[in-house]
């Protein structure tokens, strides 16, 4: 009898993995990085297991954005109180902090549970082409090799 393999949470192995922004469609580089960090690129994918790598993303502003989403594809967040709504474009994000584009993007992929917390937690988005994260000795993930 043929059971199916269900990993444990001890069991996991973690890679680093970097991905380079520049040119690369806001759309397609965050499914490639929802997916990494839920651990679906993996062979033995439990979907109630932390099994996701960690994601490094460098020239988060140099992303692309297709068609006018740079001035139509508005953010909105609201601060609790009356009259608290505000709103922001791909565009401005961009511009001003692209960092946080890069992780709306992608954590709004993420499940709305715990373990999609978890699982957002390690992703590491920065504006430029340094990070911190050498000591790990991430591998180079070329996005248009894998979609």
């Amino acid at each position: 009898m043929r059971t199916t393999f269900l990993a444990k949470p001890g069991e996991v192995e973690k890679k680093w993995y970097i991905i380079d922004a520049k040119d690369v469609t806001l759309g397609r580089l965050s499914t490639v990085a929802a997916s990494i960090l839920r651990g679906k690129n993996k062979p033995t994918f439990t979907p109630n297991v932390d099994m996701g790598d960690h994601v490094i993303i460098i020239n988060a502003g140099e992303v692309a954005l297709s068609g006018k989403k740079a001035t139509d594809k508005i953010y909105y967040h609201h601060s609790n109180h009356p009259g608290g709504l505000k709103e922001r474009t791909a565009g401005n994000y961009r511009q001003y902090d692209p960092e946080k584009l890069l992780e709306l993007s992608i954590k709004g992929m993420l499940p709305k549970t715990h373990l999609g917390h978890v699982q957002g937690l390690n992703l590491h988005v920065y504006a430029g082409a340094d990070h911190k994260h050498a000591a790990q000795k991430p591998e180079m993930l070329d996005i248009n090799k894998l979609v």
